[in-house]
């Protein structure tokens, strides 16, 4: 018995034990401790506090659509490097050998307790689930099947903004995405957009909030530029809670928010509530 012991505390200093995982998750919320096991069965949210953790963009979609309903859009799609930006190349390489992604967002069509929608998750591993072309692209070629199949849209957003490697070309990104979301709500299309942890930048600057319906789980930040940037600029001190979700509640920014094992639920009657609650594959 204490030979094994000693075997793993052996590996895990030696650092050869990839696939050890502490036994207990300590909040960085609250500083609270609880078993790993109860957060990860609670969808990494802390039973203590309910400090909502990041997902990835596959989990997210996991606890959300129907079983084997998730067909993806565009999974080969990759960004080159238009302004020839150094190490971009290597580093995303080895983002998307580490993540498994080949960019910060999975898009494509699944069933919400058996409503029908074009649903798309960024990941916030991938380089802060930062808007380049590639994100840009797949969001865009999302709406623009959803405008073509009279499908609603499901948008969960995670993201630091503009992706400065890519220069204009992401900023260009803004208007794309906001344009097809226009296109998509001129043809009576439905666009919930749920806001995760970051939501910043040009992503919240565009796409993120111009859904009809703008969801955000607790306490997660929401916001453009950061509190630095904000109160060095207007010279005062800003509210303690400010960006966070509560606050863009009380202000009207935020339509909802809704705890994460709420979701699936809420999402489903308001597909349903508009109409969209057909039995059918997509």
């Amino acid at each position: 018995m204490f030979e094994d012991f000693f075997d793993v505390v052996k590996k895990r200093f030696n650092g050869s034990d990839d696939d050890y995982k502490p036994p207990m998750f300590k909040c960085p919320r609250c500083q609270e401790t609880s078993p790993l096991s109860k957060y990860e069965e609670l969808h990494r949210v802390c039973p203590k506090c309910n400090y909502h953790g990041r997902l990835s963009a596959r989990e997210r979609i996991a606890i959300t659509a129907d079983r084997d309903s998730f067909h993806e859009f565009d999974r080969d799609m990759k960004s080159l490097n238009p302004l020839d930006f150094p190490d971009y190349d290597e580093k995303q390489e080895e983002l998307r050998e580490s993540t498994d992604l080949n960019d910060a967002i999975i898009t494509g069509t699944a069933l919400i307790k058996g409503s029908p929608v074009v649903i798309g998750a960024m990941d916030s591993r991938y380089m802060m689930g930062s808007m380049g072309s590639v994100v840009g692209e797949k969001v865009t070629r999302a709406f623009e099947y959803a405008t073509e199949n009279g499908l609603p849209v499901v948008m969960f957003t995670a993201s630091g903004g503009a992706r400065m490697q890519e220069g204009i070309v992401s900023l260009m990104q803004m208007a794309k995405t906001s344009g097809a979301v226009k296109l998509h709500s001129d043809a009576g299309g439905l666009y919930i957009s749920v806001m995760t942890d970051p939501t910043t930048g040009g992503v919240t600057a565009s796409f993120a909030s111009i859904g009809d319906i703008i969801i955000a789980e607790p306490k997660v930040l929401i916001g453009f530029a950061g509190r630095r940037v904000i109160e060095g600029t207007i010279k005062q001190r800003l509210p303690e809670d400010f960006q966070l979700a509560e606050f863009m509640h009380e202000k009207g920014f935020v339509d909802m928010i809704v705890e994460r094992r709420k979701m699936r639920s809420v999402l489903s009657h308001l597909l349903k509530l508009h109409g969209f609650d057909r039995k059918e594959e997509v």
